[in-house]
């Protein structure tokens, strides 16, 4: 059987681990193929503060699935997998392709990470991004991987505890097959015992997974990304949502608590076997 196979569209750097840079090893490590299309090229991450680069445009993004589709590859693609986006224009073209794809692969899913704010940061993107997502991604996808912030601001509200968080996730599923995963979840409960919570929602369940915090400054580049990606594989490779949630957010802490203060990103190459084997395991609880 062959591995499946996932065509990723996010940003790309040259330097360190973001977007495609960290997805598409974490996935591969993991026994996906993937199909890496960027909607950026920089030299490294916006974070960093000064950076080169561009952002490609909608009409090179479609030239470039074209091709993908003349290849005969659309039908054989498991999922889409789409992040930072660059500039709102390409958002039409990400959400075309994910529905040609379906088109010819029924099963195959759609996960969404919406990248374009964190607490402290802001919005961090092109004006019209979160709009863009909000207004049209949302529909689209199957999965959404939104942080906190990006949660809030697309739906409007502010958290107040881990059960508001479940209400307002089910109220934009809407008894669909629909899946909201929320990471960095800091309610004021769960904020009291030092903690983090990864949530992940569905119509008729829902599962959190604590972790302490890992203090960091700075936080490193490339954690949303890694994390979808590490998410997406595991489902791809059948594990149940609660186990893949658990793999996933286990992997991603211990990638950040490897890395060094004062490090602006994650390391994946040296840490790779967490991708596959977390060092330590946190229990994934039914809500």
């Amino acid at each position: 059987m062959s591995a499946p196979l996932v065509l990723s569209v996010q940003s790309h750097v040259a330097y360190g681990h973001a977007g495609n840079s960290a997805a598409v090893f974490a996935m591969q490590r993991l026994g996906i193929e993937v199909l890496p299309v960027h909607t950026v090229q920089f030299s490294n991450h916006t974070g960093y503060g000064a950076f080169r680069g561009q952002v490609f445009d909608v009409a090179h993004l479609r030239e470039v699935f074209q091709g993908i589709e003349e290849r005969g590859l659309l039908p054989k693609i498991s999922a889409v997998l789409s992040g930072y986006m660059g500039d709102s224009s390409i958002g039409d073209a990400i959400i075309d392709i994910a529905q040609r794809v379906r088109q010819a692969n029924p099963a195959a899913l759609y996960l969404c990470d919406p990248v374009f704010g964190d607490v402290g940061r802001g919005v961090f993107v092109r004006p019209g991004i979160a709009e863009y997502h909000r207004d049209h991604t949302l529909a689209a996808a199957d999965i959404i991987t939104p942080n906190q912030f990006e949660f809030e601001q697309l739906m409007g509200v502010t958290l107040q505890s881990t059960a508001h968080a479940v209400e307002v996730a089910r109220r934009h599923i809407a008894g669909t097959g629909k899946t909201v995963v929320i990471t960095s979840l800091l309610t004021p409960e769960i904020a009291q015992k030092g903690q983090l919570a990864t949530l992940a929602v569905r119509a008729q369940q829902a599962w959190a997974v604590h972790t302490p915090i890992i203090a960091r400054t700075p936080l490193p580049n490339g954690m949303g990304d890694a994390f979808s990606a590490i998410l997406l594989a595991h489902l791809l490779q059948q594990r149940p949502l609660p186990e893949a949630l658990q793999q996933a957010t286990a992997s991603l802490y211990a990638l950040v608590g490897h890395t060094q203060d004062g490090q602006r990103d994650l390391p994946l190459i040296e840490q790779q076997a967490q991708i596959v084997q977390p060092q330590q395991q946190f229990e994934v609880v039914a809500l």
